[in-house]
């Protein structure tokens, strides 16, 4: 009964980190799945998979274009041909296709302000489905209607019909059998007549998504200020259509959208290959043979997510490793008491002629039995939370846990019997106490060249290792760096780093207690000198220092983890929306933009509205090679106000954009490969009109996620001859939020709490910060179980010597205060020294940990210290002294002295 208390500590431990360690890998497969789910999800119309091909050649052979009433079929061909160029495993991840054919963009010639129009097919073999209220389906052109191949010459005004939707009808006031004037961009009239007006059967019919002009008039389709409306064509209307303009004026597509709940972690990792070898094998885009032609983002979409998890299951890996080392060193604890408390019992039992094989295995049964069973337990748990629970990660503490009882055990029962005599001789002696430092200092050097070799690895390659793909060993494990994986060596470095360092602790403290017993000595404090002396006796026991340094400086790595990672959620929330509150304008606001912006600024609350123009895609050409950029357009000078007003960092190199650069305009410019650079001269390339000379005068801020950014001043841009269009208005203020979504009706109010607490919210996120917290928590309840059991082992020496010290009128009082001496010393070493520990592997490490993967900044986040947490952490150990010794007091008031006196046991 004596040693049930370790044994079921030991239980506990092992069920407790076996549950851990078994639930958190398939916990990380799920959140990969939801990751990967989600990421396709967020890339909407990127993460489609596009197949284009040319429409064959139509060519009379006597000159003249030839009607093909057959043109339906080809698409139909083209949308089965594409189905099975997709592969099976691609193919059960999407969505039925959608083929389609559109027209080139047209001009509304009925003296309306910038309307555009496009004529589109749409099928799916089965849709979309419509109901026409006025007129009919479009039918073939009269004069293709008797059966017989027509000819026509090339550019002639054939006749089209297409369908109108209510919304377009309205806004067009036309009805059924009315021509709508329409001219092409060369100044062609087109002659395209409404055969009816439809209603959708089902307007969520995923084919409305590719053309929904076909269902309602669309702002800002074509650029600032623009409307656009379509008509639909049918499949008997789609060859005259094909007629109606340029041999290669109409564009034959199909559309295959990812199905996010059909997607997992493993299938994406194969369908990112496949897309990939897609676009390899694709045709090229000027080829007119109808070859595929496949476009597409996703494997982009899946290459971020792809990176995203990796760093997330590396981090996870660090984590776990830092709970396990903790571990293992609580259960070499354990099992050190046990075999304190069984040493009298062990010795006996070979004085009585036992055996150490066989003192070997039964206590080998005993540990194993409790280990296996409390394994047993935490992976059936587990399995309650995760079915897919696995027992890799918990095989080192299960070791632990089985092995260390029976080796203490063994190697005190051969101790204490064997029949080596100590040597007179005192050069012998040194010898044998040589060689046993040099076997610590053996041991103590490997851990630190351990240590040092992870984090080198760590520095070389970062956490996850280089040309793997999000760090991953195979498929179906997102966390990959788990034992025997490739990325094992640097997820340990934060751990080994620790322990590396509490040794160091260790060789300093009988130092310390040293020189605190001579100064004891000169004093005339009795308390103070048996303290000292009981501190200098037990301070050279390895096990009691290292679980408590070791843990509360992995917890202090953990708490660091996670502020960190939290204060990166919050740059990087600053970051993607650029201040308090943004408003991206539609187009048809965008005339209103400077009313629209007084009236923000007049808000309570607002303290700065800046107005800008940004595009996407707007093209850039430097000496050698064109770059795609996000345009920037504002004041410069209200901008750097705006920075000045949030936590986003100042850029002091807009002050240069308004200075004259030898005719050209200044730009602050930002490249994710160094495509753009400082220093660089540039074009900025315009429809219809000559290329703006630009100069780089220095390095733009972030913007977005944009990689590749030029930011230019207005004004200055104005100058140039190119006038900005502003669509976007950064406001800031604590009544930012307030004020914007009041005016959510001018366009697209994005809201910086908004961001943070959907990124926050994001499954890598929010599972990975749940992750620091359970870690920090096992770690602080590891420290505390440390100290008991290290306070436990060594009980019954301290309270010997001073129940023996009562009886030279020492006080019950007093007794306590020399016990608290002599178990302060390694835990205020623990204490003070590890928090400072792991905030000095945090500093050395989170450069590499790759935080801006799951944190959304341009570089990774600065340290962040939970000043609290720390402080709680230095807190604890001496409050668990301060309980524990009273409790240890109490327990043992019962001894009477003169059992202690005859018996010599405390």
């Amino acid at each position: 009964m004596a040693d049930a208390g370790p044994l079921l500590l030991v239980a506990v431990v092992v069920a407790v980190v076996t549950l851990l360690a078994g639930a958190v890998p398939p916990l990380l497969r799920a959140t990969a799945d939801a990751a990967v789910q989600d990421a396709v999800r967020r890339a909407g119309d990127d993460a489609d998979i596009l197949v284009h091909a040319s429409l064959e050649p139509d060519d009379g052979a006597l000159g003249g274009r030839v009607r093909a009433p057959h043109l339906a079929e080809d698409v139909d061909g083209l949308r089965t041909r594409a189905t099975d160029g997709l592969g099976p495993g691609l193919r059960a991840a999407v969505r039925p296709p959608v083929a389609s054919v559109t027209s080139p963009i047209l001009k509304l010639t009925d003296g309306s302000v910038l309307r555009t129009f496009q004529l589109t097919y749409l099928t799916t073999g089965s849709g979309p489905r419509v109901t026409w209220i006025s007129g009919g389906p479009p039918r073939p052109a009269e004069a293709s209607m008797h059966g017989a191949a027509v000819t026509v010459p090339d550019g002639a005004a054939w006749q089209v019909q297409i369908g109108l939707s209510e919304a377009d009808a309205a806004a067009l006031g036309l009805r059924p059998g009315a021509r709508i004037p329409l001219m092409d961009d060369q100044g062609r009239d087109k002659n395209v007549q409404i055969s009816g007006i439809f209603r959708p059967a089902d307007a969520t019919d995923p084919a409305w998504r590719l053309a929904p002009w076909l269902l309602r008039p669309v702002s800002g389709a074509d650029g600032v200020g623009t409307t656009r409306l379509g008509g639909l064509l049918s499949a008997e209307s789609l060859p005259d259509a094909r007629l109606a303009f340029d041999r290669d004026g109409l564009r034959r597509t199909v559309t295959f959208t990812p199905d996010p709940g059909r997607l997992t972690w493993d299938a994406a990792q194969a369908i990112a290959t496949t897309v990939v070898a897609l676009k390899a094998n694709s045709g090229s885009s000027g080829a007119l043979d109808g070859s595929l032609k496949w476009e597409t983002a996703l494997d982009g979409v899946l290459r971020k997510v792809q990176a995203q998890v990796g760093a997330a299951s590396a981090q996870a890996s660090v984590l776990l490793i830092s709970v396990l080392l903790d571990a293992v060193l609580v259960l070499l604890l354990a099992a050190d008491l046990l075999t304190r408390r069984r040493a009298p019992a062990l010795a006996a039992a070979r004085q009585r002629g036992a055996a150490l094989p066989g003192l070997t295995c039964e206590l080998l049964l005993e540990s194993a039995a409790v280990a296996l069973t409390a394994a047993a337990a935490g992976l059936a748990l587990a399995r309650t939370l995760a079915p897919d629970a696995t027992w890799e990660w918990a095989l080192p503490v299960v070791l632990a846990a089985a092995a260390a009882g029976p080796a203490f055990g063994t190697l005190a029962a051969a101790r204490a019997t064997r029949d080596r005599r100590v040597p007179a001789n005192r050069a012998a002696r040194r010898r044998i106490r040589g060689t046993g430092r040099l076997r610590r200092l053996t041991l103590e050097a490997a851990v630190l060249v351990a240590a040092v070799a992870a984090l080198v690895a760590l520095y070389q390659r970062g956490i996850v290792p280089a040309g793997s793909s999000g760090g991953t060993t195979g498929p179906g494990s997102p966390l990959g760096t788990g034992p025997g994986g490739g990325g094992a060596l640097p997820a340990s470095a934060p751990a080994l780093g620790v322990l590396a360092g509490a040794i160091v602790l260790l060789r300093l403290l009988p130092a310390g207690t040293r020189l605190a017993l001579r100064q004891a000595l000169r004093s005339r404090r009795p308390l103070a000198v048996f303290g000292s002396a009981r501190a200098a006796e037990t301070s050279a026991r390895v096990l009691p220092l290292l679980a408590l340094a070791t843990a509360t400086a992995l917890a202090s790595f953990t708490l660091t983890f996670d502020a960190t990672a939290g204060r990166g959620l919050t740059d990087g929330a600053w970051r993607a929306v650029g201040a308090d509150a943004r408003l991206d304008l539609s187009p048809a606001a965008a005339s209103s933009t400077p009313e629209l912006a007084r009236h923000i600024a007049a808000a309570p609350g607002v303290r700065q509205v800046v107005p800008a123009e940004v595009n996407d895609g707007t093209r850039v050409v430097t000496d050698s090679v064109a770059v795609t950029a996000r345009l920037v357009v504002a004041d410069a000078a209200a901008y750097r106000r705006l920075l000045g007003a949030t936590p986003l960092p100042d850029v002091p190199a807009l002050t240069r954009l308004t200075a004259a650069g030898g005719g050209d305009v200044p730009v602050l410019v930002r490249s994710g490969d160094g495509s753009l650079r400082p220093g660089m001269r540039l074009r900025l390339l315009r429809n219809a009109a000559p290329a703006i000379r630009l100069v780089a005068v220095g390095t733009a801020p972030a913007v977005g996620d944009a990689e590749e950014v030029v930011l230019v001043d207005a004004s200055t841009l104005a100058a140039a001859g190119r006038p900005a269009a502003p669509n976007t208005l950064w406001v800031a203020g604590p009544g930012a939020a307030r004020a914007v979504s009041a005016n959510a009706a001018a366009g697209k109010a994005v809201l910086r709490a908004d961001v943070l607490r959907a990124s926050s919210a994001a499954p890598l996120t929010s599972g990975l910060l749940w992750l620091a917290w359970i870690s920090t928590a096992t770690l602080v309840a590891l420290g505390l179980l440390g100290l008991a059991l290290g306070a436990a082992a060594s009980a019954p020496e301290r309270w010997q010597t001073l129940t023996r010290l009562r009886t030279l009128g020492l006080r019950p009082r007093d007794a306590r205060w020399v016990a608290a001496g002599e178990l302060l010393p390694p835990v205020l070493v623990a204490a003070v020294c590890g928090p400072l520990l792991g905030v000095l592997l945090a500093r050395l490490t989170f450069d590499s940990l790759a935080l801006r993967l799951l944190t959304g900044q341009a570089g990774d986040p600065a340290l962040a210290l939970p000043w609290w947490g720390l402080g709680l952490l230095v807190v604890a150990l001496p409050a668990a002294v301060a309980a524990l010794v009273p409790i240890e007091s109490a327990l043992r008031r019962r001894r009477r002295l003169s059992e202690v006196l005859r018996a010599g046991e405390g």
